[in-house]
């Protein structure tokens, strides 16, 4: 099984080690496994290893693993050849992010380096990039892809793009990553900093929504945050987001029921397999909850996508069945409970017949 992780990313071309050490340790803190750590310039090649050396160690102490993203002329700068990786394992990275390509056969001949060196390809493009490279017969476990991300607004990729480009290495089964923006980080590897995301409509949104969008599309394994330094909030809403199933966020009404709310917030939801377009049905509840009364509030209102409604005691066999709304409807025999974030509304394309979901309140 491929687990699930979340990630940062270090500039030392840009910061301190101080700063870097305490931001690796609120990562830490909440549970962050993985740095994306750029390699821009090495005009000193011994002082740009060890300015990098010292903050990986310090990372891998943690137990984080770095991958390093380097240019073709940062080889140039150390000195070093395509065919011999050693230095990059002499700083402590697990692997290497290939941001310009080759010719196939070279990418697949550094999977079998003797370092056990994670060979990471750039994701960002629809082309037949890792076929050629597997088709030479690349170690694949060592294979891994991570997207690219884009510092200046509107540049990002189109979700269309992201899911082609994304699905050439998913139906290989490789190791798969992609970033989300900080609000709060104004570091990143150029000048120009609008946030740092792979996907434009990503660019303005809360890290958390961005995130559960990355994992809902079951395409990417490793949601990385592009920019530094996130704040702890960020951090903490990222660690507390459910990566294996999504996970809504819902506003009670203030009339909501102590059963109400445990229909929502108990049970394991699942959409039905034989799906409508009017609503979402998770028809367990009204089987767990038969039993307990639940008198109509909130019911001779016109319902709007995002809204969650519980059946009400005039349902009947349907009382206590949890609904969420995608279509405009008015039905009293339904009570709205709650409504799902607005941010996340999107979120319910991704909703399909027999999906897995739960809810959560931030708000109690």
């Amino acid at each position: 099984m491929t687990f699930r992780q979340l990630g940062l990313s270090i500039y030392p071309d840009h910061s301190n080690f101080a700063e870097d050490a305490k931001y690796l340790d609120l990562g830490h803190k909440y549970g962050f496994t993985r740095i994306f750590m750029s390699m821009l310039e090495a005009t000193d090649p011994e002082a740009t290893k060890a300015k990098f050396k010292k903050i990986i160690d310090y990372g891998n102490k943690l137990g984080y693993k770095t991958v390093l993203d380097v240019a073709p002329h940062i080889f140039d700068q150390l000195g070093i050849s395509y065919s011999d990786l050693k230095v990059f394992a002499d700083l402590g990275a697990a692997g290497v992010r290939l941001d310009t390509g080759f010719d196939g056969a070279t990418e697949a001949m550094l999977s079998y380096n003797p370092y056990g060196l994670i060979i990471e390809l750039n994701m960002s493009n629809d082309v037949a990039y890792l076929d050629n490279i597997l088709s030479y017969q690349a170690n694949e476990p060592f294979i891994y892809g991570c997207h690219n991300f884009y510092p200046q607004t509107g540049t990002g990729l189109t979700y269309d793009f992201f899911v082609r480009a994304s699905e050439r290495f998913k139906k290989h089964g490789i190791h798969t990553a992609a970033f989300v923006s900080s609000k709060h980080g104004d570091q990143g590897p150029w000048n120009v900093n609008d946030g740092l995301p792979t996907l434009e409509q990503h660019r303005h949104l809360p890290i958390a929504v961005q995130a559960k969008q990355l994992f809902a599309t079951g395409l990417i394994d490793d949601v990385l945050i592009g920019n530094a330094y996130a704040s702890e909030d960020e951090l903490k809403a990222l660690s507390e987001l459910n990566r294996y199933q999504l996970q809504f966020d819902i506003d009670f009404v203030p009339a909501v029921n102590a059963v109400e709310k445990d229909v929502v917030l108990k049970p394991q939801h699942f959409r039905r397999g034989d799906v409508n377009a009017l609503v979402v049905r998770s028809t367990m509840p009204r089987v767990t909850y038969q039993d307990e009364l639940n008198p109509p509030h909130d019911n001779t209102i016109e319902f709007q996508r995002g809204d969650v409604l519980v059946g009400n005691d005039d349902f009947g066999h349907y009382k206590n069945e949890l609904q969420i709304a995608l279509e405009p409807h008015r039905d009293p025999r339904k009570n709205k409970v709650g409504r799902i974030n607005e941010n996340e509304i999107s979120l319910l394309d991704y909703v399909h017949p027999w999906t897995k979901f739960r809810f959560e309140t931030h708000h109690e």
